[in-house]
């Protein structure tokens, strides 16, 4: 029997193994869906992405979804709900930060898809290990910037990389993965 090769980060939870072989690299269009994982990026800056899966329910139920126009009309009110939610990442600068977010999304003319999926890389190089993959590249660090210029916060060129590769602007599994090769 042939052994299954996955991104070492992708075997050490049967969390991580479920959203390493079903989402991570995986396409994600539409505006209130890339909204999601710019926001979940942005809360996961400085602590575990486990962390954020074990709570992304409730994220997105006291998020609304993540529906940009709902998060967009949140009030100081809002905030303050947001900081009592013991379900979710209870830190001010990042729960603005997405209301922020969802007021600078709706100022897109195209759409917040549109801009991140400019930045789709499908010639990015084939990592042979987890070593040789970035942490950030020329291209997160320009659409960090074309965020930070439309009004976004929370958006630096290391959680620009963690989004485009989360969504699939980038495929960063290990040459031998699983889920690059379809193994």
């Amino acid at each position: 029997m042939t052994e299954v090769v996955r991104c070492t980060w992708g075997t050490m939870t049967p969390l991580y193994t479920a959203y390493h072989d079903e989402e991570w690299g995986r396409p994600v269009r539409g505006d209130d869906r890339v909204f999601e994982r710019v926001s979940l990026e942005a809360f996961q800056s400085g602590l575990s992405w486990l962390t954020i899966l074990r709570k992304r329910e409730n994220f997105r139920r006291a998020f609304d979804g993540f529906e940009i126009p709902k998060v967009a009309a949140y009030t100081e009110r809002d905030v303050e709900r947001l900081m009592a939610d013991e379900g979710i990442v209870r830190n001010r600068a990042k729960i603005e930060a997405a209301v922020t977010n969802a007021k600078a999304a709706q100022r897109l003319e195209e759409g917040l898809s549109a801009l991140v999926w400019k930045y789709h890389d499908p010639d990015s190089p084939v990592p042979k290990s987890m070593a040789d993959v970035p942490a950030i590249t020329p291209a997160s660090r320009a659409l960090a910037k074309e965020l930070k210029r439309h009004g976004f916060a929370f958006v630096g060129p290391t959680t620009a990389y963690a989004l485009m590769q989360a969504i699939g602007l980038v495929n960063d599994h290990i040459a031998e993965c699983v889920t690059r090769t379809g193994s």
